[in-house]
């Protein structure tokens, strides 16, 4: 081959890589910018909007939740993001401050739990008695732009030294998740138009799975005559309403509430009478109280997944809603079995 030739094919192959690099980064550059707030709103993001969108979670793997607040940097990177996916119910406590720094005054904000009637808790502030009132609709789910409802009244206190808090954890009822994956759905739509037949598709392939989900837990959990599960973090409710089971929680909604020594001994007691064989604990929580009460009662532990965070290997191993929730079903099946 003569080196005229030779330049020419080279020339030719620089040409048409440069055409597709700069072809992609256009195709990039046409995606939805989409933030989300913590694993299991990210996890849904991506399955809606798939290959239309760029997705960065605020919150680094491995960390949990309740525990992260946002920092300036992460601010600044909303400014630049075309959407914000959060789940709400008084999940994310630093929203209402988040979102008034905001002046990006095109950015779309979904909250994830609109239109789920949400469950409030009620504690005892003197001895942490673990009561559930009945569920309730929370009404302050109107405004469907920018700005986060007021949830002022999620953590109040009684005349009874009682305090009354929203439970978010709606995820992990498969239904109600089925709603938030909805939302997002319509939210991805509305900005972005042209694509909004495509997040469709996505919600209505994804929503089979949280119906077949549903069906498994409801036929793979009946039949029990133990109905008690004993977690640390009371983040099952929803759940275990829907599901017909009973949830004893170590430590309240916050993953690191502390209990009193009086509910540490109630749940001992009950744990005894009751023969609890299993103790939930998380993998991003300190299991010591968990543990402390296994001993005592001769138990094991073993982890209940609330799927607010993954390890960064679990995410590298593929694991996501639908595979943690089904190993979150067999361990509850382990628990109840006596």
């Amino acid at each position: 081959m003569s080196r005229r030739l030779l330049f020419a094919v080279l020339m030719g192959s620089f040409l048409l890589l440069s055409a597709c690099s700069k072809e992609s980064a256009i195709d990039e550059q046409d995606k939805l910018n989409v933030y989300t707030s913590f694993y299991v709103m990210n996890d849904f993001a991506e399955k809606i909007g798939g290959d239309k969108i760029n997705i960065t979670n605020l919150v680094p793997a491995g960390t949990e939740p309740h525990d992260w607040e946002p920092t300036a940097k992460d601010i600044v990177k909303l400014q630049q993001a075309d959407v914000f996916i959060y789940n709400g119910a008084g999940m994310e406590t630093y929203i209402d401050k988040i979102l008034a720094s905001i002046e990006n005054e095109n950015l779309v904000v979904i909250e994830a739990s609109k239109g789920i009637e949400l469950q409030e808790i009620e504690e005892n502030n003197t001895d942490n008695n673990n009561h559930e009132d009945e569920n309730h609709e929370d009404n302050n789910h109107e405004d469907e732009n920018h700005e986060d409802e007021n949830h002022e009244d999620d953590n109040h206190e009684d005349d009874n030294n009682h305090y009354h808090d929203i439970d978010p954890h709606v995820w992990l009822n498969p239904l109600m998740a089925k709603v938030e994956i909805k939302n997002i759905a319509d939210g991805l739509a509305k900005a972005d138009e042209d694509n909004a037949k495509y997040y469709q598709d996505n919600y209505e392939k994804y929503a089979l799975e949280f119906d077949k989900l549903d069906k498994e837990f409801r036929e793979e959990l009946k039949g029990f005559e133990n109905r008690s599960v004993v977690v640390t973090h009371k983040a099952y409710g929803y759940l275990c309403k829907e599901y017909s089971l009973n949830q004893i929680s170590i430590e309240g909604l916050n993953a690191d509430a502390e209990p009193t020594p009086l509910k540490m001994a109630e749940i001992t007691r009950f744990a005894k009478e009751n023969n609890i064989k299993v103790i939930f604990i998380e993998s991003l929580v300190s299991p010591k109280l968990a543990d402390t009460i296994a001993r005592e009662i001769g138990a094991k532990t073993m982890i209940l997944n609330p799927l607010g965070g993954l390890k960064q290997e679990e995410i590298e191993a593929g694991k996501d809603y639908f595979s943690i929730m089904r190993e979150n079903l067999q361990a509850i099946k382990t628990a109840l079995i006596q």
